[in-house]
């Protein structure tokens, strides 16, 4: 009788042990994770500290629309940033040439960070949703679908921002310059895609280059699980659009992954 191996692909189980050693790096830099973790729900308080009304024709506070929004910054802080400064401080200390010695080839390295970042913003999204229920009274829902919709745009955010990371890695020259270089782009989408205001007052052809971007319906996303269906109308579109929102995140899940092949570098370029 032949016995089948039921054993993962080298890559992916080499991944996967990449993934437990990328964690064991990220959580022993106590300071980092701190930051990493604390600043979104730093902004969340500020934001919703300040801005207490009500939306506009609703009876939903401003606090709980930017308690959902915010999710999304929480994840592009986690997944973007993370990676794509972690990965430019691994080509330049030497942390990658070494692993190219290795049997760890560039699409196991690439699993380590997913496995990385899907921990980390699980945390992340936890940490938020308590500073949201806790300080601004976000309701929790209770219909499964709204959590099932929660899952699929958790996972589709998650994997765009961190392929997206990995390949903006190679816009940094250093790993000193990585942090400025990466935060701008991060920053500006913020405001383009109505998470640090909300985006019923944002210019038309600000929102239309918001939305060829993930951002802005990630942000959609997050809001229709969390806020009640007549908040459907401060939308753009008077609608959730959660195939709109599938379709757009999965586009740049590929092209994340086609931009992470053709960019991706083992050194720095001399």
């Amino acid at each position: 009788m032949t016995t089948l191996s039921t054993s993962l692909p080298s890559s992916a189980a080499i991944g996967l042990s990449r993934g437990q050693a990328e964690l064991r790096m990220f959580f022993r830099a106590k300071d980092a994770v701190i930051f990493t973790f604390s600043f979104p729900a730093f902004l969340l308080i500020l934001l919703g500290s300040i801005f207490t009304g009500t939306d506009p024709g609703n009876t939903v506070p401003m606090s709980q629309v930017f308690a959902a929004s915010m999710i999304a910054y929480g994840i592009l802080s986690t997944a973007f940033l993370t990676t794509g400064i972690g990965i430019a401080v691994d080509r330049e200390d030497g942390t990658l040439k070494r692993l190219r010695g290795t049997p760890v080839s560039a699409v196991a390295y690439f699993i380590g960070k997913i496995v990385l970042v899907a921990v980390a913003t699980v945390a992340e999204v936890v940490l938020l949703l308590a500073v949201g229920v806790l300080a601004f009274d976000l309701p929790l829902p209770s219909d499964p679908g709204r959590w099932l919709t929660l899952a699929w745009v958790l996972a589709l955010s998650v994997l765009a921002c961190t392929l997206l990371g990995i390949a903006a890695s190679s816009l940094a020259k250093s790993a000193k310059s990585a942090p400025a270089v990466l935060n701008l782009p991060v920053i500006a989408l913020q405001f383009l895609s109505g998470i640090f205001v909300h985006i019923s007052v944002l210019p038309n052809s600000m929102v239309t280059v918001a939305s060829f971007f993930p951002v802005k319906w990630m942000g959609q996303g997050f809001r229709s699980v969390f806020l009640p269906d007549s908040m459907k109308a401060a939308e753009v579109a008077g609608s959730w659009e959660h195939g709109m929102t599938a379709l757009v995140l999965g586009a740049w899940c590929v092209i994340g992954l086609v931009l992470c092949l053709a960019t991706f570098r083992w050194s720095e370029k001399r």
